[in-house]
């Protein structure tokens, strides 16, 4: 396998996990589980991006699999995945979708 899939699993686990790690955290725009994870996952993938394209990790490098480059990935899309994850929460409590905690 190539390094930018591996870097791309890596950063989508992280995302649901992250996911999951905010919906715990903030309990009033918990999406359950699997809307957690989904969102996650998706943020995930699109902070891990972001954090890829700020290090210049997928600009030719010879492999990008070195310590510093999984903690990067795993960073972004933990970070990517608990933020939009977060963001989604709040949207739907806000058009009143979500749980009211009180």
């Amino acid at each position: 396998m190539s390094a930018g899939i591996i870097n791309l699993i890596i950063q989508l686990v992280a995302g649901a996990v992250g996911g999951n790690v905010a919906g715990n955290a903030l309990k009033q725009f918990d999406l359950g589980t699997l809307g957690n994870s989904i969102a996650g996952i998706v943020g995930g993938g699109i902070g891990g991006q972001l954090v890829s394209m700020a290090l210049g990790a997928s600009a030719g490098s010879g492999g990008g699999m070195d310590v510093g480059s999984i903690v990067a990935q795993i960073a972004g899309g933990g970070v990517g995945g608990g933020l939009l994850r977060a963001i989604i929460g709040l949207i739907r409590q806000l058009m009143g979708g979500g749980t009211a905690a009180a």
